[in-house]
């Protein structure tokens, strides 16, 4: 077989692999962070944690007057600008040893020194202070293999300089000699007691383990290193370098707790935690503080300035003077305080910022102890992954000696066995796994997976991807990280092996991908819908209703309007959608006659009842909201509960005409001013303003009470309205809405009897709710009732620009006899039968009480919401698009019920800023590149205003940053308001 051939079957065996997509990237692709990071998710959850550490900065770090007055807080900005000593430089650092002491169980008698530098210089401070040549006495073991020998070509470059360094510090002092140190044959391993002692060894280094090999020690190894310790602890010394063993030390709490009292330990705290600049932490053992001590009267070379653990008692003499501890840049966990200060200038910022990053450590992971357990548990996880994958391996054979917070991985590929074809693949797939992506040969890019930035191995070490896995990440992120891994591996072998098979004359065309949905229709048939209500309101030049806004649409659509009914199916242009208006439909009649054998495949309305025996195939649109009329069984009746079809709605459409509606029926009963009679009385000159007036006190909206029942698009919209005149709003509705009830400045009420008490106005909007089907009667029918009319103020106003069946009319007629409603304005629907005039319909009960109350109730046809010419239009618009979706793709928006089967849902649409705020409409204002970035500016502006005023306690500094700020600030407000207002984004979240 060719090895075209060869390349081709393992192309498409990759493909068939990745076949269904990327795999959920982790919450936080930098998989190279240390154990202890920030863990912010994404780019607005670090964003709120700088803010967070602004607040916590200012709540800890006071200024005190001389007397010990609050004089408010210290801002990032000043500890930024300033001197990093003295108060509160002093005391930041202070609290970071306090953190770091505190966190990680460091025990009290040990000392912890903190100095400038990463990992190196920590190291180099353990060693300096503690290594001497002048000792004749000291040996030295290290457990990484001895610089450039056999055993060391998989050490790497960062273990072989630690190595390095020992044998120059030896090599170049007076009384130094290689000789004084031991090497081990193994990588990373602790000896035994036996083999440490017949070394002669009274210093163990352990650097050869996690930071860059992935591998860890066991129980039994450290266990061995605590024996050898106990057996003369003065004379013994070990030193770990932890630069990823804290929290990721397995051997169980208490051989822990062992380790940290009897060794020494050094850490560097760089980008680990958080800081800004880098630094080092080096616990110290009593008996090792003493070694250092002894070592500073005979020192075999001189320590760098701002390593020095014992500067000079008598600052006049630092060469021939004495030099002590009891000064240097220690943390005593005793007396919780700095023995002495850091000598050179450092980042206290970057101290503040350990502190709080492991505050936060706390709240969200635990305590040390818990974060060695995950660790553990990490290890366990990604250990099942491995044994049942077999693509990745792990360098670290033996299972208890792999690391608790690194994973070094290599791939295992029987197709691959060029070791150059082996890099290139494993380059290109972090390619992939960070953001840069992949370009295929035909063109085609595929886009990074940003799910692992920083995964390589270090220089010289085996294996292909590293990686910190240790207990601040949760299980569920190691395990993506292993699917990313495999996935990119396999992604970006295929983008390889292409371009190999194109350099042999292979060639590959793009494919174009798909945009959008696939059409489900049939382009051989011809699709009917009817039209059973207006279009349009407003008349045309022949003086009936104007529906040419329609037809527009429908034709630009690549559809076909027809005014009248179908005739003959067979006659219509096939693969196109033909609308069929009728809008003088009314009885169920009429309807039957033309929808009962399904000759219309789907139908729009407004109000017009639809039967449950008429047929739609392809489903049905409401104009409006409320779908209360639309019976057929095709969707499973007013719900939509079942069926072939979905049943569909627009929601929103003409809830700002509804609501004006109701204001205005409510603005003609209060103000309680008799306009008529005033403009009267003015034009016959029979009015004085000065004497007249006092005859004409007027009750306005400003102060009552209104009562919303419903928080729909129409509810919440008339309580926006009332809220504008000045009106106390209490909004009934579902205890999920409450949040966003009060968030927008109304009361909230959990039942319709507290949202009616003492409201001088009750607004309906509730709906119907569903159907019974064992009683025929609607959920929400006659809500309102005595109960809740009693509740009312005297003389309230009512207003039902729902439907009419919520009230109960016994009980809404006693409420006008009593006084308790004053008035009442009904918006339903009522019809009268062509035959004999008889009026039928949910309005019809409410006229006897008309007759019976003259002058305190307004009837009306529902109108409402159908009053507003370019809202009808916008419906009717609206709807024909869903209809579209429905028949040619087979997707519903704005569905109401259940989704049918074969049928996908694409969610909801309202006008900007009407009803719920959704994620489509971020989206979509997040894709208005300009108005977005004035968005996120005024924002930035706005918070930086408002959190420097507010970190600014003193009065003269305080009101010179509003007088400084204010005209500025307002002016973003607003602007700030106008854009979110355009975007519908003022409004409660849809869940």
């Amino acid at each position: 077989m060719s090895t075209i051939v060869k390349m081709k079957e393992q192309v498409g065996r990759e493909k068939s692999a990745t076949r269904s997509g990327a795999p959920k990237a982790p919450s936080n692709p930098f998989f190279g962070v240390g154990p202890i990071t920030d863990a912010t998710i994404d780019e607005v959850a670090g964003r709120l944690r700088r803010n967070e550490f602004d607040a916590w900065l200012e709540a800890n770090y006071r200024k005190i007057d001389d007397k010990g007055n609050d004089l408010g807080p210290f801002t990032t900005a000043e500890i930024a600008r300033s001197m990093h000593r003295g108060y509160p430089a002093d005391k930041i650092l202070t609290d970071m040893m306090h953190s770091i002491h505190q966190y990680f169980e460091f025990p009290k008698q040990n000392l912890m020194a903190v100095g400038l530098g990463g990992g190196h210089s920590g190291f180099t401070v353990a060693v300096m202070h503690l290594m001497n040549p002048n000792k004749e006495n000291q040996r030295v073991y290290v457990d990484t293999t001895k610089p450039e020998a056999a055993e060391s070509g998989g050490a790497g470059f960062f273990r072989q300089s630690w190595a390095t360094q020992l044998l120059e510090l030896q090599k170049f002092a007076q009384s130094g000699s290689a000789d004084k140190i031991q090497f081990a044959s193994v990588e990373g391993s602790i000896p035994t007691v036996k083999e440490l002692e017949a070394l002669g060894t009274t210093l163990f280094l352990g650097v050869g383990h996690e930071t860059t090999g992935a591998n860890t020690y066991s129980r039994s190894e450290i266990e061995e290193l605590l024996t050898w310790l106990d057996r003369d602890p003065e004379n013994r010394h070990a030193v770990l370098d932890a630069t990823s063993m804290l929290g990721a030390m397995p051997w169980g709490e208490g051989i822990v707790r062992e380790a940290l009292a009897k060794c020494c330990v050094f850490m560097p705290f760089q980008k680990a935690i958080g800081g800004i600049s880098g630094y080092f932490v080096v616990s110290f053992t009593p008996q090792a503080l003493k070694l250092v001590e002894n070592n500073q009267k005979n020192p075999a070379w001189a320590i760098p300035r701002q390593l020095k653990l014992a500067p000079p008692v008598d600052a006049k003499l630092p060469v021939s003077g004495k030099r002590s501890l009891a000064i240097g840049p220690f943390y005593d966990a005793g007396q919780q305080r700095m023995l002495g200060g850091v000598i050179n200038t450092y980042s206290a910022l970057a101290f503040a910022e350990t502190t709080f990053g492991l505050l936060q450590a706390a709240r969200r992971v635990g305590s040390v102890s818990d974060l060695n357990r995950r660790s553990v548990e990490n290890r366990r996880v990604i250990s099942d992954w491995v044994d049942n994958n077999s693509l990745l391996k792990f360098t670290v054979s033996e299972a208890e000696k792999r690391g608790a917070a690194v994973v070094l991985l290599k791939v295992v590929d029987p197709d691959i066995t060029d070791k150059e074809v082996h890099a290139r693949i494993i380059a290109r797939s972090k390619q992939l796994l960070g953001y840069e992506g992949i370009t295929h040969v035909n063109g085609e890019y595929e886009k990074g997976l940003d799910a692992a930035r920083y995964v390589n191995a270090f220089p010289g070490m085996p294996g292909d991807y590293r990686a910190w896995i240790g207990g601040i990440r949760d299980p569920e992120d190691v395990r993506l990280l292993l699917e990313n891994l495999a996935y990119a591996y396999r992604r970006a072998k295929i983008a390889v092996l292409e371009e190999k098979l194109a350099a042999q004359g292979e060639r590959f065309e793009s494919t174009p991908s798909a945009v959008g949905l696939a059409r489900k229709d049939d382009p051989e048939r011809a699709y009917t819908v009817l039209i059973a209500d207006l279009l349009g309101l407003r008349l045309g030049e022949n003086g009936i209703p104007d529906s040419s806004e329609i037809a527009a649409h429908i034709c630009e659509k690549g559809g076909k309007f027809h005014l009248g009914p179908l005739q003959d199916r067979n006659a219509l242009n096939r693969g196109k959608i033909h609308f069929f208006y009728q809008p003088g439909l009314s009885t169920e009649d009429e309807l039957l006659g033309c929808t009962a054998h399904g000759e219309y495949d789907a139908i729009i309305t407004a109000a017009t009842f639809i039967p449950k025996q008429s047929v739609f195939a392809h489903g049905g649109v409401r104009i409006g909201a409320g779908t209360g009329n639309m019976g057929s069984s095709s969707w499973g009746g007013p719900d939509g509960d079942s069926g072939a079809a979905p049943l569909m709605n627009t929601p929103g459409i003409n809830s700002r005409a509804t609501a004006q509606m109701a204001m205005k029926a409510l603005l003609k009963i209060i103000p309680t001013l008799p306009v008529d009679e005033l403009h009267d009385r003015t034009v016959a000159g029979n009015f004085d303003t000065g004497r007249d007036l006092k005859d004409f006190p007027t009750a306005k909206l400003e102060g009552q009470k209104l009562a919303v029942l419903g928080y729909g698009n129409i509810g919440r919209e008339v309580a926006k309205l009332a809220s504008a005149f000045g009106m106390r709003v209490r909004v009934y509705a579902r205890e999920r809405h409450r949040v966003w009830i009060e968030s927008e400045g109304f009361e909230y009420a959990e039942t319709p009897l507290k949202a009616a008490t003492d409201a001088n106005v009750l607004s309906i909007h509730v709906g119907l709710g569903r159907l019974d089907t064992s009683t025929g009667k609607f959920t929400n029918a006659g809500l309102v009732n005595h109960n809740v009319l009693s509740r009312l103020a005297d003389g309230a106003v009512l207003i039902n620009y729902d439907r009419g069946e919520l009230i109960d009319i016994d009980a809404l007629d006693a409420a006008l006899v009593s006084g308790k409603v004053s008035h009442v304005a009904v918006d339903a629907d009522i019809f009268s039968d062509a035959s004999d005039g008889a009026l039928r319909g949910p309005l019809t009960p409410y006229l006897p009480l008309n007759k019976r109350y003259p002058g305190r109730l307004e009837l009306l046809p529902h109108v409402a919401a159908d009053t507003d010419h370019p809202t009808r239009v916008a419906g009717a618009k609206q709807a024909v698009d869903q209809i579209f979706d429905a028949i040619q793709f087979k997707a519903v928006r704005n569905l109401k019920g259940a989704l049918p089967e074969g049928y996908v849902d694409l969610g909801s649409t309202v006008p900007a800023g009407i009803g719920k705020s959704t994620s489509a409409s971020l989206g979509a204002l997040a894709d208005q590149s300009e108005q977005w970035k004035a968005l996120r500016q005024l924002s930035e502006r706005i918070a930086a205003v408002i959190g420097g005023i507010d970190a600014t306690p003193d009065p003269e500094r305080r009101a010179s940053l509003v007088s400084r700020y204010h005209r500025d600030l307002a002016l973003d407000l607003l602007n700030h308001r106008r854009i979110l207002d355009d975007a519908g984004l003022y409004a409660p979240a849809a869940s």
